[in-house]
């Protein structure tokens, strides 16, 4: 007995239905989770901000200890280049996100047209998965220039407390 909510679908075997909704929910999960990356990316990128903003403060005070500006200016060197990797890290987070609305959506394009859209997917859900990967391997970058840098140059000076 076929319900004539299901339209066309009914003759189908249970197994093929349910593997139209996972391929279909794929592209949903992944956007999820890219999202959830981005948000880390972001909030990292912030914090690093704030150091910036931090040792250039620490920089244009009337300390003239030569070494102790020299150690923040090497800290602002490798916070740019954390900069670049977390942006970086975000544009291919963007970018694989985006790839994910395009598989979701060649995906339903592909039903409503009942149309062949098997590599038009393939390559939408091929390159968010290969965008994130990538913003996963700058996100890897930053923690790495981040915690090299920790270890070989230790945290930021304290400002020193203003004589009253």
């Amino acid at each position: 007995m076929a319900l004539p909510i299901f339209g066309g679908i009914s003759g189908e075997p249970v197994d093929s239905v349910a593997h139209i909704i996972q391929v279909a929910l794929t592209p949903v999960f992944m956007l999820s989770g890219i999202g959830t990356l981005l948000n880390l990316f972001n909030t990292r990128l912030a914090r690093v901000s704030d150091h910036i903003e931090q040792a250039n403060a620490l920089l244009t005070d009337d300390n003239d200890d030569v070494e102790r500006n020299k150690k923040l200016e090497r800290h602002l060197v490798r916070l740019h280049r954390r900069t670049l990797m977390l942006d970086a890290a975000i544009l291919a987070g963007g970018l694989g996100g985006a790839s994910s609305c395009g598989a979701a959506f060649v995906l339903f394009l592909g039903s409503v047209r009942d149309s062949s859209v098997a590599t038009w997917l393939v390559v939408m859900f091929g390159l968010a998965l290969s965008c994130t990967v990538g913003a996963l391997a700058l996100f890897l970058g930053d923690s790495l220039i981040s915690w090299h840098g920790l270890k070989r140059e230790g945290p930021l000076p304290r400002p020193m407390p203003k004589a009253v």
